[in-house]
């Protein structure tokens, strides 16, 4: 049994303000790509997790958050939470892609039908709270918005399936934590998610403060004829949208040629 754990891009991140509790509300509009991880499940006695890919060495096999959310939704069930989990592990680590967060999503859709929960989204997404505020949205794995801690969702709906969109990393591992430290914290306004072309990511500066080569991804990005260029959650990942796979593809070509050390993807929104 195979599941999809697709990666996520924030098209718009608007900050509000910092919490008392050290969260920050802000105001953001999730998509999900058709280009992510894999999971795959088979039997035996336990619970354990082998990490494959080509980012597999930045996860490990230890204790991360696939296994944890495996083991809350065996517990919230109450059943004994035996599988043998395989990772592909295609969406590099700390890159503002939600990978992390995707692999969890996705094991708490896989393993309630291994273990023949057949729980509804909504209850899957209950489980996936304690684990950050992105593993919820990927649940869904659909267009949301996210606002509160980014875990207060909504549906909307925004006609993206099948818009090409080309996935640029330095491929520089960009911490949340300190990002957001260095955020100014100036409310620059709320989002309209359906205004989010013309939104920002107000990470984008404390960011590219911290990892100057972003701001040349950006700059590279948007010599290539793109509808839009934008820098996803917290960095350093930097996506591309187009009017057509043949500019999109074009655009990876250039970039690989002009920068063949950084990572890219090209790939198309889902809906």
């Amino acid at each position: 049994m195979i599941e999809a754990a697709p990666a996520k891009v924030n098209l718009a991140l608007h900050l509000r303000r910092r919490r008392t509790d050290g969260y920050h509300d802000l105001e953001t509009v999730f998509a999900f790509t058709e280009f992510g991880d894999t999971l795959r499940v088979a039997s035996q006695a336990g619970l354990t997790l082998t990490v494959a890919g080509p980012f597999a060495a930045a996860v490990g096999e230890g204790d991360n958050l696939v296994l944890r959310a495996a083991r809350a939704l065996a517990a919230a069930a109450g059943v004994a939470g035996d599988a043998a989990l395989t990772l592909d592990k295609r969406i590099p680590v700390a890159a503002g892609l939600g990978g992390g967060s995707a692999d969890a999503a996705a094991a708490l859709r896989l393993l309630s039908r291994w273990w023949r929960l057949d729980w509804p989204v909504d209850r899957l997404a209950a489980v996936a709270a304690p684990f950050g505020a992105d593993v919820p949205a990927c649940v869904f794995g659909r267009a949301m918005v996210g606002a509160g801690k980014g875990d207060d969702l909504a549906a909307v709906d925004l006609d993206l399936a099948g818009m090409p969109i080309l996935l640029v990393n330095p491929r520089v591992a960009v911490p949340t934590g300190p990002v957001f430290a260095a955020w100014d914290r100036i409310d620059r306004g709320p989002l309209d998610p359906q205004e989010w072309r013309n939104a920002r990511n107000d990470l984008a500066a404390p960011a590219i403060g911290l990892a100057p080569v972003i701001g040349e991804v950006v700059a590279a990005l948007a010599e290539t004829g793109a509808t839009l260029v934008r820098m996803s959650g917290s960095g350093a990942t930097c996506f591309a949208l187009y009017c057509d796979q043949l500019a999109r593809d074009r655009a990876r070509a250039a970039i690989e040629a002009a920068r063949p050390a950084w990572w890219t993807a090209a790939t198309t929104l889902l809906g």
